[in-house]
């Protein structure tokens, strides 16, 4: 069958703040980002993407991950927006025919496979272009872009972020509540805090 959702899980960035790869951190009995790429895998007919770019030898050998596609990105550094247009580029590649592409985040651990449905769900309802998740009073990820933004997201380069897409479209976004969207591990303290909540 040919899948017409993609989902990006961004994995790229070398965790400055944190002092070690968040990517790897232990959560759940798994770590971050075996957590965000299991809750994307619950979508049975989307085909996942994940960006990798610093420490990718660590993490790509911890993943051993047949249900997704993983992606190096050499030019990491760059920022995120280039994370985001090699993630959905090689998507296309796989996948030509693609409708729409939900971006990810490694470090939101509460994410769930019911969010990604949630987001998909509304699309079809609303009909918009553009579907972000609403926490804390802001627009963010997971968010999905229809086909007709691919060439938008696809010249996304260095520090530009989607969300400078969303602003700019912002008429043709709808949105889903995700409350505990806005806890995402940056710092040693973000983790000890998620892990001591438990």
């Amino acid at each position: 069958m040919e899948r017409k959702i993609g989902i990006v899980v961004l994995a790229a960035g070398s965790s400055s703040r944190l002092g070690q790869p968040k990517q790897l951190l232990e959560y759940n009995n798994t770590t971050l980002l075996k957590n965000a790429m299991a809750q994307a895998s619950g979508i049975p007919y989307a085909a996942i993407v994940v960006v990798t770019g610093s420490n990718n030898e660590a993490i790509e050998a911890d993943l051993n991950e047949r249900t997704a596609t993983i992606c190096y990105n050499s030019e990491w550094e760059q920022g995120m927006g280039s994370s985001i247009a090699t993630g959905l580029k090689r998507l296309l590649e796989l996948h030509p025919d693609l409708k729409a592409c939900i971006f990810a985040v490694c470090d939101q651990p509460f994410v769930t496979t019911q969010v990604f449905q949630d987001i998909l769900e509304q699309q079809i309802r609303s009909g918009k272009g553009i579907v972000a998740s609403l926490y804390a009073e802001t627009l963010g990820t997971p968010v999905l872009f229809s086909h007709v933004y691919f060439k938008k997201v696809l010249s996304l380069n260095g520090k530009e972020r989607a969300k400078k897409i969303v602003e700019n479209y912002i008429d043709d976004v709808a949105s889903v509540p995700f409350d505990k969207g806005a806890i995402d591990i940056d710092t040693i303290h973000d983790y000890n805090n998620l892990i001591s909540s438990k």
